[in-house]
């Protein structure tokens, strides 16, 4: 994310520099009158699309003698205007996090233009990321997903979800759309764009289709196990640009980041390739929101093993380019001051024993794919 410079000068109105300055200003008002539709019963109708959960569905349940009535949700072209509306949330906290938090500490720690830019980055993604994470967990232990794996098939199409799930989804879908105007919100260099948008297209990709195709109990699980490396690599991130010496972090994410790639293809493949593929609903049938068909599921589990090997590809590369950089910073040592060789064997440990994690942890993906 890039700096923005603070200016005396007012810009004029509705220029680049006065939207960028005031986006956050104009956000709120747009959401405000959302807000203020609900008040009136003319446009009481429209806003209650914006704001609130859709489809809701009614299921009588007999428990013991007395009938009790839980409400379920499902998914469809409504939703389209809730997460427009709670994409707008999402730049609003988007700028409460970056003005109220992440600016008052850059100030703190003078930080350079390269580490000023991904502190920002890592801060708003850990708060996300922890955010996302503990909810998405609460999720999965009160709907007894963790202690029932089996019902990560069974019983598709998940057509009804609780009310909790369907706003995860709605919410995880308004953050990563987000991104995208944030992208000229904050400056973002044209070399960067590429990478970003191919990291945010990954992510609306993959949650549109657990959502779109009833997959959103594995989804789920998928998302909170991604998020929480996500936030490991981040939060070591942040400590690392208060002091360079703490590297442990990023030791520990290395390993589980690899680990976490692989648990996604195993839970991937039983449940797609397996649980699907034996169950007794099969056929492609829309109305009732069934897509177990060989088609839809060799479809995705092609989708998931390819951006699982793309993010090991960009994972290697970045591993094996900080083992270049680090043997040369190395190399110019030994041969500028060789009389200090003890000294910078013992300040090179931390560096040393991060590598050795990163190469056990490369070593442990290609055995497990081997066997």
């Amino acid at each position: 994310m890039g700096i923005r410079k603070k200016s005396n000068k007012n810009p004029p109105v509705l220029s680049h520099e006065f939207v960028i300055q005031n986006h956050a200003d104009i956000v709120s008002c747009v959401a405000m009158l959302f807000l203020l539709g609900l008040m009136f019963e003319i446009t009481s109708k429209i806003a209650v699309l914006f704001i609130t959960v859709q489809y809701n569905v009614t299921v009588t349940a007999n428990e013991g003698p007395e009938e009790t009535t839980i409400n379920y949700f499902q998914h469809g072209l409504k939703d389209v205007a809730t997460v427009f509306f709670y994409m707008l949330v999402a730049i609003i906290m988007h700028a409460i996090i970056q003005e109220y938090i992440l600016d008052k500490i850059n100030r703190k720690m003078h930080f350079s233009k390269t580490k000023h830019s991904k502190f920002n980055e890592s801060g708003q993604l850990s708060a996300f990321y922890l955010f996302s994470c503990a909810w998405g967990a609460s999720i999965l232990v009160s709907e007894h997903i963790l202690s029932n794996p089996v019902s990560l098939w069974e019983g598709y199409p998940h057509t009804l979800m609780p009310f909790q799930m369907k706003f995860y989804y709605i919410c995880q879908l308004g953050h990563w759309l987000h991104a995208i105007p944030e992208l000229y919100f904050q400056k973002i260099k044209k070399e960067d764009m590429p990478r970003q948008l191919v990291y945010i297209s990954l992510y609306l990709v993959h949650i549109v289709g657990a959502y779109i195709l009833n997959l959103n109990r594995l989804g789920l699980v998928l998302l909170v196990l991604h998020y929480f490396v996500e936030l490991l690599f981040h939060v070591s991130r942040i400590i690392y640009f208060s002091n360079e010496e703490r590297q442990t972090g990023f030791s520990v994410w290395a390993v589980l980041f690899v680990l976490a790639r692989l648990l996604t293809l195993s839970l991937s493949v039983l449940t797609v390739g397996f649980g699907l593929a034996g169950a007794e609903q099969q056929g492609l049938n829309l109305s009732e929101g069934n897509f177990n068909v060989l088609f839809v599921r060799v479809t995705v589990l092609a989708a998931i093993c390819t951006t699982q090997a793309f993010m090991m590809w960009k994972f290697i590369n970045f591993q094996l380019r900080r083992w270049r950089e680090h043997a040369q910073t190395v190399s110019l040592k030994k041969k500028s001051v060789s009389a200090k060789g003890k000294s910078k064997k013992g300040g090179g440990t931390l560096e040393s024993n991060h590598i050795n994690s990163v190469r056990c942890s490369i070593s442990l993906f290609v055995a497990v794919l081997v066997f």
